[in-house]
């Protein structure tokens, strides 16, 4: 601590001078009127005693023969109390000096004894040189209690530090330890006190000669040093990670103080929150960064081992609808149980993680053969298709899980997660609920895939998408009923994209939802165009995908539509699949109400191919059945396919539905369907998908005769 500065003596210091007699105050007075000196005068002992009480007196001129209390008696008191114990006294005496006298004078604390009369000089000069040694023996004792006041403060510091504070000499022996770093320690300061600090540093790189060591390198040059990632190795053996600093000390004491700060509790936060960052906070399992960091520990092993893993992509089938219907706090609670499933299954020592929403992934290391990752996806999947039971209610759930082997499917962390992450979505493309390996082929596919998505991006924004109408045709008489609108993709390098390819790739990317808005609105202004040729009752078909339907704007949008450019609701139909139907009973209820509300009509697109129920069938509202171009190609050759088409066409009839033949290309396809009741048809027979352009010129009603071989 720095000493406070010293507060200036006043050049004002009282002299006291003690006399019974007024007239020798009186001359007194007046021989030090004009010094600078603040002159006080009373006339006994007792008067003397407490003037030095009540004020700082410089020096007192105290008279020995008194009566009452003489001066001896007054310089006897002053001595026996500490505020006046080191004031300087003269004796003024009118009689002769005996040697009694004035020994007796000093013993009782005189500084001088002068016999009156006295020369005014001499007694001016002693009075001046008293007050000035008075003056400096003041300041001094001021001085020793702020250096008292200074040790005791920075020695409370030392010990109440809570870091610990060693001095180490040039030799780096310790010459000082404060009680915080003898706890670190575990020792005494006594014990710690005369040791090499090297005794006692553990981190790694440190000498085993004191002046080979960085703290030794830096004193000489009078730099500060400091190690953040320290260890101290204590008396009882352990361990403590520290934080020190050193810095020189003033070249005399040839010395250097190290601090060295407990990081414990820093340590093991960081270790927390590395934990926490690598870990998935719902299941407990890694999370894709943690997963990221084991799988490139292990890769840098193999590499010297030489032995195989595998990676395991797995993605949960049907979980989307468990979180759409039951709420995000259930969807939690089955990721969860899967995570518990999965950890219980695997070994102890392979690497299970949650890489995000529905997703896991799994480190099999030390296979003999790629075949066991396959036993194990197949004991995943099973442990996974069982029925789960959530705030009451069993929902069943599956898995699509991808494999992806080292060194086989690549050799880093990104090429061989990438790999399974294509396995897995392999596997959901062949009907979910099953494993697929990586191959070669898939990478082909991903990036033509890749490709392909893009290039369909680019087509929506450049508008190369078209659409087509076939012809729906009533089997009897041969009367247009309306037309289905068909997208068709003119790629403008390519040419014509089949439908197939592009379309399952709109709706697995959502860009459906895109193009949703332009088919309605080119196929309702389309057939506003056709009323003046085909008159108010001609419909058009417009398919809606699984995607669509599920969206809760769709009516909406359709109600927008239709208003906007003038279109009676019954000459739309909207096409489901059969597929789309089943995915969420209560939301499809929903929907087709919401759609019979506006209006349009409802059609089950390639009815048959699905897995519908007939109970459910009959709750929906719905108008039209459409049956599978699959079943009409064969029907004439297959009783099965024909018994299926005769089974709709029935149902049809029971549930008061119209049935349209989709593919129908022959005349005796037309008339075996017309025999069986069979209401509307389209397909290659009447016409392929037109052009806008030609639509207008398509006959309102045809004669199937024309049709007929001569």
């Amino acid at each position: 601590m720095a000493l406070a500065q010293l507060k200036p003596q006043s050049s004002d210091q009282i002299l006291l001078v003690v006399d019974d007699r007024e007239e020798n105050l009186v001359a007194m007075e007046a021989l030090l009127s004009d010094s600078p000196w603040d002159v006080r005068t009373v006339n006994s002992g007792e008067a003397a005693l407490q003037c030095l009480l009540d004020n700082n007196v410089g020096l007192v001129l105290l008279d020995v023969q008194m009566p009452h209390m003489d001066g001896f008696e007054v310089a006897r008191l002053m001595r026996g109390n500490p505020a006046t114990r080191y004031t300087p006294i003269i004796f003024l005496s009118a009689i002769a000096h005996t040697e009694d006298s004035v020994l007796r004078g000093y013993a009782t604390g005189a500084v001088d004894f002068i016999l009156k009369p006295f020369d005014p000089q001499v007694l001016r000069h002693k009075i001046n040189v008293l007050l000035e040694h008075e003056r400096n023996r003041h300041e001094l004792q001021l001085l020793s209690k702020q250096l008292d006041s200074a040790r005791a403060f920075n020695a409370s510091v030392l010990e109440n530090a809570a870091e610990g504070i060693v001095v180490v000499n040039e030799e780096g022996t310790i010459n000082f330890v404060n009680p915080a770093m003898a706890r670190m320690l575990n020792g005494t300061v006594a014990g710690i006190e005369g040791t090499p600090i090297l005794d006692y540093l553990e981190t790694s790189g440190i000498p085993t000669s004191w002046k080979d060591s960085e703290f030794y390198k830096h004193w000489l040059r009078g730099e500060a040093y400091r190690l953040h990632d320290a260890s101290l190795r204590a008396v009882s053996g352990q361990v403590l990670p520290v934080a020190l600093s050193s810095s020189p000390l003033p070249r005399l004491q040839r010395s250097m103080v190290i601090l060295a700060l407990d990081m414990s509790v820093v340590r093991n936060l960081y270790a927390q929150l590395e934990s926490q960052a690598a870990t998935d906070a719902l299941t407990g399992l890694l999370n894709r960064r943690g997963f990221h960091q084991a799988l490139e520990s292990n890769l840098a092993r193999l590499d010297r081992s030489g032995k195989r893993m595998a990676i395991l992509y797995l993605d949960l089938d049907g979980f989307k609808r468990i979180n759409d219907s039951l709420g995000h706090a259930a969807g939690d609670q089955v990721l969860r149980q899967v995570g518990d499933l999965l950890r219980s299954s695997l070994r102890p020592y392979d690497v299970l993680a949650r890489m995000g929403g529905d997703e896991f992934t799994a480190l099999l290391d030390g296979l003999e053969h790629p075949e066991d990752a396959a036993r194990i996806a197949e004991k995943l999947i099973e442990l996974v298709s069982v029925r789960h039971r959530v705030d009451g209610m069993d929902v069943t759930l599956g898995a699509s899980i991808g494999i992806a082997s080292y060194p086989e499917c690549g050799r880093s962390v990104d090429g061989l997660m990438r790999a399974a992450d294509m396995a897995m979505y392999e596997a959901k493309r062949a009907g979910r609920q099953q494993y697929r390996f990586f191959s070669p082929e898939m990478n082909g596919r991903a990036r033509s895939r890749l490709m392909l998505e893009e290039s369909l991006r680019n087509a929506i924004e450049q508008d190369d998408f078209v659409l087509v109408y076939q012809p729906q045709v009533y089997l009897e008489t041969g009367k247009l009923r309306g037309f289905e609108a068909l997208l068709r993709w003119e790629h403008p390098v390519s040419g014509t994209i089949a439908p197939n390819v592009f379309i399952p790739l709109l709706e697995e990317t959502r860009l459906i939802n895109r193009l949703g808005d332009w088919i309605f609105r080119r196929g309702v202004q389309q057939c506003c165009d056709w009323r003046p040729t085909f008159g108010d009752q001609v419909v058009v078909s417009l398919n809606v995908s699984p995607v669509q339907f599920g969206m809760p704007q769709l009516v909406e949008d359709l109600r927008r539509v239709l208003l906007e450019l003038g279109l009676h609701p019954r000459q739309l139909e909207v096409e489901v699949t059969e597929s789309a139907l089943m995915q969420d009973l209560d939301t499809t209820r929903e929907q087709l109400s919401q759609l019979r509300a506006l209006g349009v009509k409802i059609a089950i697109d390639d009815f048959g191919t699905g897995y519908s129920s007939l109970a459910y069938l009959r709750h929906f509202e719905l108008d039209t059945l459409k049956i599978d171009r699959l079943f009409i190609s064969n029907m004439l050759s297959s009783p099965k396919d024909a018994a299926v088409v005769s089974t709709i066409i029935d149902l049809g009839w029971n549930l008061g539905l119209e049935v349209i033949a989709e593919g129908v290309e022959t005349i005796e396809q037309r008339d075996w369907l017309l025999e069986h009741r069979c209401h509307i048809m389209q397909g290659f027979l009447v016409a392929k998908g037109l052009p806008v352009a030609e639509t207008a010129h398509f006959p309102a009603q045809i004669d199937w005769d024309v049709y007929r071989k001569p």
